[in-house]
């Protein structure tokens, strides 16, 4: 297999799609340029999913997450709110308060600086500038150092497990320099491209989830690897 990410369970065939998106990109050399316009198409992509494929989406997201091998054992996880078409993470958090995880949401601060904070389902939410729920100032924090697992949430992937987010760098800066979560990037399966292109900054991730697979990141040395 000479993929960089080992394919745990069949997806079925993305080719055409992504021949697609690589054909519409190849003309571009800048990759700020690339990332933007891959954003506005996988944005629109995912957003043209309706209430029931969204639904059936983040059930079966679940499957591909309980195949993670840390998943277990995992204690303290931190996921996301979904909004812009964002695979929801709220069936995954149901089934990780019910195996007794902590579950943790991301706080957007001054700077754009991301912390993480307890998120209990009778806590009534604060809204930030974004309209996004976080939870209330008083919630317990947790460095992102501290966590087993963090979902990230994802614009475009690819067979890397490169990940394309919004453009903000939010996760990026939380995550530089530290090694002690495992990173799993959550996406429709919709949203792979042939390449994501990567910065130096870029936080590499571990594994991507999706709604038909879970895939493990390899690096050349491993290629073919089975986990």
């Amino acid at each position: 297999m000479q993929s960089r990410s080992h394919h745990l369970e069949s997806s079925g065939s993305r080719a055409a799609s992504s021949a697609v998106l690589r054909e519409s990109f190849l003309f571009m050399t800048d990759s700020h340029s690339t990332k933007t316009a891959l954003r506005s198409v996988l944005r629109q992509r995912r957003q043209t999913l309706d209430s029931y494929a969204q639904r059936t989406a983040a059930r079966a997201l679940v499957h591909s997450v309980l195949k993670l091998p840390c998943w277990d054992s995992a204690q303290r996880i931190a996921v996301y709110h979904g909004r812009d078409g964002e695979i929801d993470t709220a069936p995954l958090s149901d089934i990780a308060r019910n195996a007794a995880k902590h579950v943790f949401l991301p706080v957007l601060c001054s700077g754009r600086r991301l912390t993480f904070a307890r998120w209990n389902t009778d806590d009534t939410p604060s809204i930030n500038r974004y309209q996004i729920p976080e939870p209330p100032t008083t919630a317990e924090r947790c460095p992102a150092s501290d966590f087993d697992i963090i979902f990230l949430p994802v614009v475009g992937w690819d067979a890397r497990c490169g990940r394309l987010g919004m453009g903000g760098g939010c996760y990026d800066r939380a995550l530089s320099g530290i090694s002690g979560p495992v990173l799993v990037g959550l996406a429709h399966e919709c949203q792979q491209v042939a390449t994501i292109p990567l910065e130096e900054w870029d936080i590499g991730l571990d594994y991507i989830a999706t709604d038909a697979a879970l895939y493990r990141r390899q690096d050349d040395k491993s290629k073919g690897a089975t986990q």
